[in-house]
């Protein structure tokens, strides 16, 4: 603020920014007399271990961390304060910086430089100035900065769903490609190219673009968000819970229900087959198919929420789930059409075999079911402290909304 130092705290205090009635200690309060040396050289920070570099970084290394209110500071001082949360705001383990990504909010002519420099510049859409609706990325048409809430609650729910969608994509890969090299080793193939092009286009793009009307999670605005610096879409965990996880747990139902056709192990081996044999061999290979399909579906509800589970969360995505009813339909013609058959290289199930794969679904959703109790008993939904009043009033309500801040 361009205001007072005491009129800064005071608001802060207001709005639970600062704790009320405590020693606030150093770096929390920055004016413009500790703010006048601390300005570079240059346009903006510099690494070349020169003196003033050194002074600099140590100076503002604490001020990130630490400061909540700075006072009668000039348009330039807001630009660095900027840079410098850009520069130092966020580190490793290790120590290393990384930065953070800044939002602005503003609405005078003096809050252009720093609109400009913010990674997302947000202007008031009423009472702001020309000059800062021209610096920024995003105009507040109502002024109420609840919408901003709003907003970033939506883009979370982008991202996530975005990384949800790619996570089921990515799970039926491992049960696709591995009947291929076991086929190499004498099994008769228990997947071929038209089951695997029916489950990849015939189901599973429908299904992951679905996801695009997932609502959020319960717990959404109050977990870390994610760094698009440090932590990426598609990362580790994403594979792994893909491959290394739901894609095993698929693989492994579907090889159980591949062996339960009767007279598969006498085809082990073989290269050449009766015509008795063949019938053996499309059997458990419409096992399998079925046993992935019905896998997909029971990874379509898991991948829907993170920690939070589906006996709360339900299946508020009816797109989802026309989806996947489609998807049991396509399969029932993939099985039972006698033209499809031919394409497919499957062949009629009988009641029993049609209804026993369904124990992957129960499986798979058993598992997810305990992995997502322990998701939540580690703490990565974050709680919000009763002392953080601006937060709570934020995200707490009851129905789930934010307040407008004159409500505060």
């Amino acid at each position: 603020t361009g205001d007072h130092p005491d009129t800064g705290v005071a608001i802060a205090k207001e709005i639970s920014i600062i704790p009320a009635n405590q020693e606030l200690p150093p770096y929390t309060v920055i004016t413009d007399k500790e703010l006048h040396d601390k300005v570079p050289s240059g346009e903006t920070f510099a690494d070349d271990g020169s003196d003033e570099a050194k002074r600099l970084e140590a100076f503002w290394t604490q001020v990130v961390v630490h400061a909540r209110v700075f006072a009668r500071v000039t348009p330039i001082h807001k630009q660095l304060i900027v840079q410098a949360l850009q520069k130092w705001g966020g580190k490793n383990a290790d120590g290393k910086a990384y930065g953070d990504i800044v939002a602005m909010t503003g609405d005078g002519v003096n809050d252009a430089p720093a609109l400009k420099q913010a990674n997302v510049g947000v202007a008031m859409g009423i009472r702001g100035t020309e000059v800062a609706k021209d610096a920024s990325d995003i105009i507040l048409l109502d002024d109420e900065f609840a919408s901003i809430v709003h907003g970033i609650e939506q883009g979370r729910v982008s991202s996530e769903n975005l990384q949800k969608s790619i996570a089921y994509t990515l799970c039926s890969k491992v049960p696709q490609c591995i009947p291929n090299f076991l086929e190499l080793a004498g099994l008769p193939l228990a997947l071929n190219v038209s089951q695997v092009l029916a489950i990849d286009i015939g189901t599973d793009i429908w299904t992951a673009i679905a996801y695009a009307w997932q609502p959020k999670e319960s717990a959404l605005m109050a977990r870390k968000p994610r760094h698009p610096l440090v932590e990426k879409i598609v990362n580790g965990g994403v594979l792994i819970y893909a491959y290394g996880y739901m894609g095993i747990m698929q693989m492994a139902c579907c090889w159980v229900f591949y062996f339960t056709a009767p007279g598969i192990h006498k085809s082990i081996g073989k290269s050449h087959f009766t015509e008795e044999e063949e019938h053996v061999n499309k059997v458990a290979s419409t096992l399998y198919y079925y046993t992935l399909v019905i896998g997909q579906i029971a990874a379509a509800l898991a991948t829907t929420t993170y920690h939070e589970s589906l006996f709360k969360y339900l299946m508020p995505n009816h797109k989802l789930n026309l989806c996947i009813i489609f998807e049991i339909i396509l399969a029932a013609i993939v099985i039972y059409d006698p033209a499809c058959e031919g394409v497919f290289m499957t062949t009629g199930l009988t009641v029993k075999q049609m209804a026993m794969p369904w124990m992957t679904f129960v499986f798979i959703s058993l598992c997810e079911e305990v992995r997502k109790v322990f998701k939540r008993k580690e703490g990565h939904a974050r709680e919000i402290a009763p002392k953080d009043g601006l937060r709570a009033r934020l995200l707490d309500q009851p129905d789930g909304t934010a307040v407008a801040p004159s409500a505060w």
